[in-house]
Order: structure tokens, then sequence, then C-alpha cells
């Protein structure tokens, strides 16, 4: 069982577009499976065309128990369930600083979850909070998906700073190559730069219109257009992460 967060400092990077679509992946191989969206922009929601329940909102997410368990909706896909995003999220660092233990409590609330899923993936939302901290502690392993850019680059140094200034294992973050377009030097320059460095992946999602109109479709792109060059790149990319996480496919 792992519970693997899709995270960025930065917004923008197909952190949501990588949690949808793996986690479609990891239930389509027999695996049941959870996507939590932990963004108050809810778009893992409302990519798999669900609604919230009208009365859940942070102050429930955060009690965890039955509070949680009324609010897990099944997909369209079998073995995959969502646990939807609420606008109140926005101030969820608000609330989570009123609680003792604050930066345990997403781990408390997963916890019991942990026995009835293989996989729990957070979509995250971007900067670095009490939330994010939370997140943290609660992942076995955060994804990182990564522009190859300068801006991109320093970002992901910002993020392995502060896990050890928490005292979290850098080890756990895997990084990937998003977005990524070869016709431009830079990102070029920057992939041969990383390649090979501990916690970077090989695989890469490149900057595809089919990835961009999942908003259309409100699909994962490899439930949708599992022929596409964008799902083969996403199950490249899942292939590589279970090998190097030691996970059911």
């Amino acid at each position: 069982m792992s519970v693997i967060a899709v995270y960025n400092i930065k917004g923008g990077v197909g952190k949501t577009a990588t949690a949808v679509n793996l986690s479609y992946l990891s239930s389509n191989h027999g695996v049941n499976t959870l996507l939590c969206d932990m963004d108050s922009q809810g778009s893992a929601t409302y990519y798999f065309r669900i609604r919230p329940a009208r009365k859940f909102n942070t102050r429930k997410l955060l009690k965890g128990g039955k509070h949680v368990d009324r609010n897990i909706r099944g997909t369209d896909y079998p073995g995959l369930d969502l646990l939807p995003a609420d606008f109140s999220y926005r101030n969820i660092d608000i609330a989570l600083d009123d609680l003792k233990k604050s930066r345990q409590r997403i781990s408390r609330v997963l916890k019991p979850l942990k026995k009835e899923y293989g996989h729990i993936f957070l979509d995250c939302p971007p900067n670095v909070t009490l939330l994010s901290e939370n997140i943290f502690h609660a992942a076995d392993w955060i994804l990182v998906p990564l522009i190859p850019t300068t801006l991109s680059h320093l970002a992901m140094q910002q993020l392995l700073n502060f896990l050890e200034e928490i005292g979290q294992d850098r080890s756990k973050v895997l990084v990937f190559f998003s977005m990524v377009e070869k016709r431009k030097n830079m990102h070029g320059e920057m992939m041969r730069q990383l390649e090979g460095q501990p916690g970077i992946l090989r695989s890469h999602i490149p900057f595809l219109a089919d990835v961009e109109k999942m908003g259309l479709y409100r699909q994962p792109v490899t439930a949708a257009l599992p022929s596409s060059a964008a799902s083969a790149a996403y199950r490249e990319l899942w292939d590589e992460i279970c090998a190097h996480i030691g996970a059911d496919r």
C-alpha cells in the first residue's frame, strides 16, 4: 500500500493530469485506488464528473473517519474512488492551525483508508503551506512533475531543502519531466543536466493537446484515448514508478 502525493511548489505543471491518469492506470490494473482531491479548485473532481455532497467541507475532512467515508464517491471506473475537493479547502491552513498535532492531521485521516486501498493518490495544491507539511508527513512518495526550465529546477531545490528542514526523507521524492517540448533547447539542456541524478525518472510526459483536452471530455486521457501518445507516456511513467516503489501495477 502506498500514499502517493502529486506535488509541486509551482502551479500549472501537470499535477492534476498526472494524478487523474495514474490513479486510473492503478485501478485499471486491478488495484483498489482512491484519489483525494486536496485542491480547492477541484479540477480532479471536475475531470471525473463528480459533485461533492453539499455538507462536505474542511471541518469534516479533518475529522476523518465516517465523515470522510460518507463522502467518498465511486467513479465511472471499477476500483477507482474519489474523495472530492471542497472550496472551503482554500482556508484549510487556518483550520489545521487550530488543531493539536496540526502537521500530522492528514496522516491520521488517511490511516483507516490504507486498509481499503492499494494506492491512495493526493492531488495537491501548489505552494508550501501547513497543508503541504501534512501531505509530506502522510505521503510514502512525493511525485513531482517538473517542467524542464531553470525556475522549475529552482522550485524543486526549494522543495528538497524544505523537506530536509522538517526532517523528511528526500529519497521519497520522485521527479519526472512534464509538459516537455523537445523543440525548446532549454528543455533538452535541463533534461540532460539532471539525467541520472537520484530520484529523477527516465519517463517524461510531452506537451500534448490530448492532455489539455481532458477538460473537454472529462475523462483520463488514458481512458478516453488509450492508443494516443499521451496515454503511452503515462503508462510508461506508471510502469517506471511501480518498478521504483515496488508496487503492483
